[in-house]
């Protein structure tokens, strides 16, 4: 769980851009004969730097901040517009997937407890690491899009793969409110039940 929370992290986005400038430097450098075979030292390089110098996430004791609803379907609405036409058919129905999921979760925030990881996971999905990845992505020229990155994965392989640990972490949350919303209906039946007895419910007679 330690790995997955930092593939989301801003460090991790930070670095893999910055790791894929220096990629692009070391193999221009290299067939310009300017550097040996050492050509992937400067995208190990800037890939440790930009980890080192972004802010880490915040303490646990601190609170997240809070977003109204419509900040975060903004934030959704520009992320998909930003994509739309840039990516592969399946990676954009990812996106798009991506974004009914938390539009189907917003009304449900103010449900969670909180201080709820849940709460604050749909939030950050929706402002920050979504976009930050679909950024890191686009922001690469597009020459580049098949050129391995220093773990020897393809940038539209890395961008899928961090699309899927999103989706899976909102199927984990969407599970979690439909399971709640179940046993609640569930037990007002049950409540209903013993409220009524085994009888049949009648209206009052005029109505």
């Amino acid at each position: 769980m330690r790995r997955l929370r930092y593939l989301w992290s801003a460090k991790h986005l930070v670095g893999s851009t910055l790791g894929l400038l220096g990629l692009m430097a070391g193999v221009i450098l290299h067939l310009l004969g300017l550097l040996g075979p050492l050509w992937w030292a400067p995208a190990v390089a800037l890939y440790a730097l930009g980890a080192l110098v972004t802010p880490g996430p915040r303490p646990a004791g601190l609170h997240p901040v809070e977003y109204r609803p419509e900040t975060i379907r903004r934030a959704l609405d520009r992320a998909y517009a930003s994509t739309h036409g840039r990516l592969p058919v399946d990676v954009q129905s990812k996106v798009a997937e991506i974004r009914r999921e938390i539009l189907a979760l917003v009304p449900h925030l103010d449900e969670f407890p909180s201080g709820s990881r849940d709460r604050f996971v749909i939030q950050r999905v929706a402002t920050d690491y979504l976009p930050g990845a679909l950024d890191a992505y686009l922001a690469l020229p597009p020459e580049t899009g098949d050129r391995p990155l220093p773990d020897g994965r393809t940038p539209l392989q890395a961008l899928r793969e961090q699309l899927e640990l999103l989706d899976a972490r909102l199927d984990e949350i969407a599970e979690a409110v439909y399971q709640r919303d179940s046993d609640r209906l569930l037990a007002h039946g049950r409540f209903l039940e013993e409220r009524f007895g085994g009888g049949e419910l009648r209206l009052p007679a005029g109505r």
